[in-house]
């Protein structure tokens, strides 16, 4: 991923003193779903004096992922890291990592995440404060199962649809949605689709391709649409606003999905620019005292 560079002056200026060399880790969000992406923000400051060499090594830059149940989490795989860069003195650089794929992470409860820098030209290590999060589960609202293809002269392969309700931080409804094998084993993506009003269902369809439409309600009178394909990602979101009739799903004759009633919003580029009137022209001195031919 791009490393990002920050001159220290700026968060001198905030209040910010590091040490020589600090590494410092923040999350978007603390609460997750089993296979939610975990995006982490790994920030390394340098106040050495000297310019760092890092991103060479595999494992100039290493995770660890703990929980009271296991003291060490197990992993799947290495998080990729190699990109190399020099970091000058008073610099910061920002790294963006997913976890998710290479930690076994998939139970509910509370993990602490440490980062670990090693730099070679000084053959030490820094390791960063820990970092904690919470894995919670989802209540099933629906699932479907559905056939895509991914080989010529194969038979569709089985994977299914799932939509999950979750109550973040015990303030909000969040809907998510999941795309699996047939039999749920694996899991392709888990994704948040957005916030959820307590007392509305989804509406859900396939259509003929394979792609999942939803709609849901997200607030007094605002519903969202989006369309998914068969690999979780998004390919279309609209926002409807319950204007004399609510907006619901209906599927024509042809097997297409369509969102019939409520207006559907405009989105800022679909929005006409209004050209204001021409001022007339400002009279001359000369203007007035013509000559009649």
């Amino acid at each position: 991923m791009k490393i990002l560079f920050v001159s220290l002056a700026a968060l001198l200026a905030a209040g910010y003193a590091p040490a020589q060399v600090s590494v410092q880790l923040a999350l978007d969000q603390d609460q997750f779903l089993p296979h939610e992406a975990i995006r982490l923000t790994v920030k390394i400051t340098n106040t050495s004096g000297e310019q760092l060499h890092l991103g060479a090594d595999p494992d100039w830059l290493t995770f660890g992922v703990e929980s009271p149940d296991e003291p060490v989490v197990g992993q799947n795989g290495d998080v990729p890291v190699v990109e190399p860069f020099d970091l000058e003195s008073s610099q910061m650089a920002t790294k963006h990592v997913n976890l998710e794929p290479y930690f076994q992470m998939d139970h509910a409860g509370r993990y602490k995440v440490t980062a670990t820098l090693r730099i070679k030209q000084w053959a030490q290590a820094y390791k960063s404060t820990p970092i904690h999060l919470d894995v919670i589960h989802g209540a099933e609202l629906w699932s479907q199962a559905f056939g895509v293809m991914v080989a010529t002269n194969q038979p569709p392969e089985a994977r299914k649809y799932t939509l999950l309700r979750a109550n973040y931080l015990r303030e909000q409804l969040r809907l998510y949605l999941q795309v699996s094998s047939g039999d749920g084993v694996r899991v392709y993506k888990l994704a948040a689709l957005g916030p959820l009003v307590s007392f509305n269902f989804p509406e859900e369809q396939v259509d003929r391709i394979s792609q999942l439409h939803v709609l849901w309600q997200t607030g007094a009178q605002s519903f969202s649409y989006m369309i998914v394909g068969p690999d979780g990602e998004t390919e279309s979101q609209e926002v409807y606003d319950n204007f004399n009739s609510r907006p619901h799903l209906s599927v024509t004759s042809t097997g297409d999905v369509v969102v019939l009633g409520g207006v559907r919003r405009p989105k800022p580029g679909e929005v006409p620019t209004v050209k204001l009137p021409e001022a007339p022209p400002f009279p001359t001195a000369d203007s007035g005292n013509k000559t009649k031919p």
